[in-house]
C-alpha cells in the first residue's frame, strides 16, 4: 500500500538496426581563404544635424529639467523636516500636559 509503483520501461517495437561503423577519413590540408571583407551597411536613417540654435535649446531644456528636478527634491526635503519638527512639537505639549496633571495630584 505506501510501496511506490514504478512504471516498467517500454520496449522498443519494430526492427532495431545496430550502429554502421564509420570509417575514418583522411585529410589533405590545403590553402587557406581569407574571409571575405563585408561590406559596410549604408544607413536608411537621416543623420542630425546639430546647429548652434539646436544646442542652445538642448542646454536649455537640460537646465530646465535639473532646476525642476532639484526644486522637488528640496520641497520633499522641506516637508518632512516640518512635519518632523511638528511631531516633536506635539510630544512636548503631551508630555507637558501629562506631567502638569501628574503634579496636582
Amino acid at each position: 500500500m505506501f510501496r511506490p509503483k514504478l512504471p516498467t520501461m517500454p520496449q522498443p517495437t519494430g526492427l532495431v538496426t545496430p550502429p554502421t561503423m564509420v570509417e575514418p577519413t583522411t585529410i589533405t590540408p590545403g590553402n587557406p581563404t581569407p574571409p571575405p571583407v563585408p561590406a559596410a551597411p549604408v544607413s536608411t536613417r537621416p543623420t542630425i544635424q546639430l546647429t548652434p540654435g539646436t544646442a542652445l535649446a538642448l542646454v536649455g531644456g537640460g537646465t530646465a529639467v535639473v532646476l525642476v528636478v532639484g526644486a522637488v527634491l528640496v520641497s520633499m526635503l522641506l516637508a518632512v523636516a516640518i512635519t518632523g519638527a511638528s511631531v516633536a512639537v506635539c510630544a512636548l505639549v503631551v508630555r507637558s500636559l501629562i506631567n502638569t496633571d501628574n503634579r496636582r495630584r
